[in-house]
């Protein structure tokens, strides 16, 4: 019987704070990350609210100091995702005591960050270089720090890991992805540790202009916080977000021998294509549902095993009614019974990030028994009135297997199920 694969560390960077218990305590306590954007000039675009991880200069309790991360020399060299990447991966590295000098365990390590999109602040701060001042002007530093595997690749550098390097570049759905490949990787023998998660930071004037052409963002402006509203009838759009989160994985006997504190089973994981449409998924949810039940047949769980769902719940109308679609499709009549949260409600979108955030807080339901609320969940939608969401306040359950989703352009799917450490 193989080994199951263990969660040992996790690390995160959201728009609640810059580790997971702080971003954890902040979700139970109903707050909100959504915020007016002040990084740059908004005027001349619709969007004027986003998902911003908080500076430490502005919230010292909970706020990212950068230069604690990479001094102002590196920084030039790294785009905003790798550095959020960097931090969440030093508090995972850290609690999971897994910081090898010797060389065969960094050549069994390995690094699997995705990432939606890569430096895009990067590509369009030079496109504007290059317009204004010439090609001359462009730094040698721009690819290496746009590229999306080079969150993967900074950390795979600064802490000397040699196993396989990876970034799924899968939407919404590459943190999720990263962790299911990371466990290809234990499983067919090539790692015996791997540093998988998401990494994302483009909240630029260019992404939020072209997300609004699309009609997928929120244009509400007056109450940030309560822009971000799954299953909610009022609800417009998503939020843009921003963060990293990632996790140290191995199987469970691997973390046993070496001293290692177990925190949760990663029991499932599926994947699955809609092949259907670029944007948006079938109304019937049917390709999602092929990765939900790919992640319980891996688990070998029975659907009345679930206990709680943290859905993908983008907040667009679109893709919260498809994901429901799905969700009845698996697990029909007992749906109604299974309690939902959507903690993007509190932190907003942050695509290919969301993923790796996401399975932390799922972690976290199962380890705490505490279901985090679905902020701004006033009015629900018509079409899901009998469902069991979690709304306004946490919700203390007994919880054994958590199902967390992620979805993304392209018809991507992803699911994974995370389940109780058995003590």
């Amino acid at each position: 019987m193989q080994s199951p694969i263990v969660i040992t560390g996790m690390g995160m960077v959201s728009p609640l704070g810059n580790n997971v218990n702080t971003s954890w305590e902040r979700l139970l306590e109903g707050q909100s990350g959504i915020s007016t954007i002040s990084r740059f000039d908004t005027s001349d675009i619709p969007i004027k609210i986003a998902g911003i991880v908080p500076e430490h200069r502005h919230d010292p309790a909970g706020g990212i100091d950068l230069d604690s991360i990479a001094d102002p020399k590196e920084r030039r060299k790294l785009d905003l995702f790798s550095l959020y990447a960097l931090a969440a991966a030093k508090e995972a590295l850290q609690q999971a005591n897994w910081q090898p000098s010797e060389h065969a365990q960094k050549r069994r390590t390995a690094t699997i960050i995705g990432s939606g999109i890569g430096g895009f602040p990067t590509i369009t701060q030079a496109q504007k270089t290059l317009a204004e001042r010439g090609y001359r002007k462009i730094s040698p530093f721009t690819v290496p720090a746009f590229l999306a595997n080079l969150a993967a690749g900074n950390l795979s550098i600064r802490y000397g890991f040699q196993g396989p390097l990876g970034c799924p570049v899968t939407a919404c759905a590459a943190g999720l992805q990263a962790i299911g490949d990371g466990m290809r990787i234990i499983r067919s023998g090539e790692a015996d540790v791997a540093l998988v998660g998401g990494a994302e930071a483009c909240i630029d004037p260019l992404s939020l202009a072209s997300f609004n052409a699309l009609k997928a963002l929120s244009t509400e402006s007056i109450t940030p916080e309560r822009a971000s509203r799954p299953f909610d009838k009022d609800r417009d759009g998503f939020v843009m977000g921003e963060g990293a989160g990632v996790i140290v994985i191995e199987t469970l006997d691997h973390a046993l021998a070496r001293g290692a504190t177990p925190l949760a089973v990663i029991s499932g994981y599926g994947t699955s294509a809609d092949a259907h449409h670029i944007t948006a998924g079938p109304e019937d949810g049917g390709g999602a549902a092929l990765a939900i039940q790919a992640a319980l047949g891996m688990a070998g769980l029975s659907k009345d095993a679930i206990n709680h769902i943290n859905a993908h719940a983008t907040s667009t109308p679109v893709g919260d009614r498809a994901e429901i679609a799905s969700l009845r499709n698996v697990f029909g009549s007992l749906l109604p019974n299974i309690p939902i949260s959507a903690t993007k409600s509190s932190t907003g979108h942050l695509l290919g990030a969301a993923g790796g955030i996401e399975s932390i807080f799922s972690v976290m339901a199962a380890m705490t028994d505490q279901m985090p609320p679905t902020i701004n969940l006033e009015h629900c939608d018509d079409e899901m009135q009998d469902l069991n969401f979690v709304t306004a306040s946490p919700r203390d359950h007994s919880t054994q297997h958590v199902l967390c989703n992620g979805f993304g352009f392209g018809g991507v799917n992803a699911a994974l199920i995370i389940s109780k450490i058995k003590r």
